[in-house]
């Protein structure tokens, strides 16, 4: 079943990489605070790299200056996702979280198969909002769409 609002984020386990590979848990990221989570579905891909992750590089400090913490999910290894932060010029504090199985994007109900473009099982493009782990707001894209995940958009519906 799809996550919907009013869902807690499932439990799962992300990993990141700081000094090497470290999991850390949905618990921590989304317990006692307010977070905005995007999901794209790879690492270095057009839309990914060119459109969704920098919006959100841009509208960092507005997402901060409203206590809101960001993270961007996908499904590729921690060390994919670390290269491609830098490639990027990530805030240090903007989470680089790497699904590396989809266990996650299963467990949100949001994976979709792309076994056919050699890709594996891969996540949909999304971004919720949620506060203290309960979804607040949830925009899923359509296939090959992105107009309802980006940055300001999230902005413009948190409020």
């Amino acid at each position: 079943m799809t996550i919907q609002i009013g869902d807690t984020v499932p439990s799962a386990t992300l990993n990141v990489v700081r000094d090497g590979v470290q999991a850390i848990t949905t618990d921590e990221i989304f317990n006692d605070r307010k977070v905005v989570l995007f999901s794209v579905p790879g690492a270095f891909t057009p839309t990914c790299s060119a459109k969704h992750l920098p919006g959100y590089v841009e509208k960092f400090a507005e997402f901060k200056n409203r206590g809101i913490d960001v993270a961007c999910v996908a499904v590729n290894d921690a060390f994919v996702m670390k290269a491609w932060a830098k490639d990027q010029n990530v805030p240090t504090d903007l989470m680089m979280l790497a699904d590396g199985n989809a266990n996650f994007a299963r467990a949100l109900g949001l994976d979709f198969d792309a076994t056919a473009f050699g890709m594996g099982v891969r996540s949909k493009r999304f971004a919720l909002y949620a506060e203290n782990g309960v979804v607040k707001t949830l925009s899923v894209e359509a296939p090959g769409e992105f107009s309802v995940s980006g940055a300001q958009v999230m902005l413009d519906a948190i409020g």
